[in-house]
């Protein structure tokens, strides 16, 4: 059996809320394993969906370019090691090189971007000029991760939260555009900074994952001795009407509209609206949400050993 840490019973701590006791009790339950230590926090009872933000393994900026037409757009991510560095003026105009490089890319995936020519300097590819960029800067940097995003019937949205720390785009089809149908998609964007929806809209959620969201809440009623006891007919009342409150927290035009003044608008009921107001058929068709470190804290990766794998080191 592996040995529970005080770190790994904190970092659970963080990613559930659950009290540290029931943290450690889990983790000694499943070995140690932290995907299973919270499904087993969240069948007792004792713990939500699992955050996804955690320990942060590394520094750097999001940052976002849209086209001239405002037909395509790109979000990227580059890593450094501290936020000294971060918040360095040379690291801030070189990320935005690296989005201009990745407007321009054809890419396949980031080894062939890493491959390409460096689009201010073709006599560099974008590998050797990231080296020559931590040599000025003078400390380790990674561009970890981009992703672009082109509408044809409509325009795409940027935002940056935070100077940086989140970066997202919005995929407007619409008919008209304008202020206000720009203004509405700058709202929607800023939406998924700071509620984090996992989906656009509930079309995209598969069937697994809703069937693996009920196993649960059965579970958590199972474990219940008076909800136990409930006909089952009351029970999976109980897991649909769950189940579709958590689709409200999980989809962002399911969310309700941060900015609505009855506090019950959802953000597809106000996309609505504009569209009536300004005589357009508007679709927000998808959104693209980066925050600087994300997915970088299930596993205490070793920063340097990540920029010499994408160097070729």
């Amino acid at each position: 059996m592996a040995a529970v840490t005080a770190a790994m019973v904190k970092e659970l701590r963080e990613m559930t809320g659950a009290g540290m006791m029931d943290c450690k009790k889990a983790l000694s339950a499943t070995d140690g394993d932290m995907d299973k230590a919270v499904e087993f926090l969240r069948e007792k009872g004792l713990a939500g969906a699992a955050k996804k933000a955690g320990r942060i393994a590394a520094e750097g900026i999001v940052d976002t370019l849209v086209s001239e037409d405002g037909k395509t757009a790109v979000v990227v991510e580059v890593n450094s090691e501290t936020d000294f560095v971060a918040k360095n003026e040379k690291f801030r105009t070189y990320v935005a090189e690296v989005a201009k490089q990745a407007l321009a890319s054809n890419a396949s995936d980031m080894d062939a971007f890493m491959a390409e020519k460096w689009i201010g300097d073709e006599s560099m590819t974008v590998a050797e000029e990231l080296s020559s960029q931590i040599a000025v800067i003078g400390e380790n940097m990674k561009i970890r991760r981009y992703e672009k995003v082109t509408e044809e019937n409509g325009f795409v949205a940027s935002y940056i939260h935070a100077g940086g720390k989140i970066g997202v785009l919005v995929d407007v089809e619409t008919d008209v555009i304008n202020d206000a149908v720009k203004e509405m998609a700058k709202n929607v964007a800023m939406q998924a900074a700071a509620l984090r929806p996992e989906f656009t809209s509930r079309s995209e959620v598969s069937e697994d994952y809703i069937a693996h969201e009920k196993a649960i809440l059965m579970a958590q009623i199972q474990n219940d001795p008076k909800e136990s006891q409930k006909p089952e007919k009351v029970i999976q009342g109980m897991i649909e009407g769950r189940i579709n409150k958590e689709l409200k927290e999980i989809c962002l035009l399911d969310q309700v509209y941060v900015k609505a003044e009855d506090g019950k608008q959802s953000v597809k009921a106000y996309v609505d609206s504009v569209a009536k107001a300004e005589g357009a058929k508007i679709t927000i068709k998808k959104f693209v949400r980066f925050e600087t470190g994300e997915g970088l804290e299930k596993k205490s990766e070793n920063f340097a050993e990540e920029v010499a794998k994408q160097m070729g080191v």
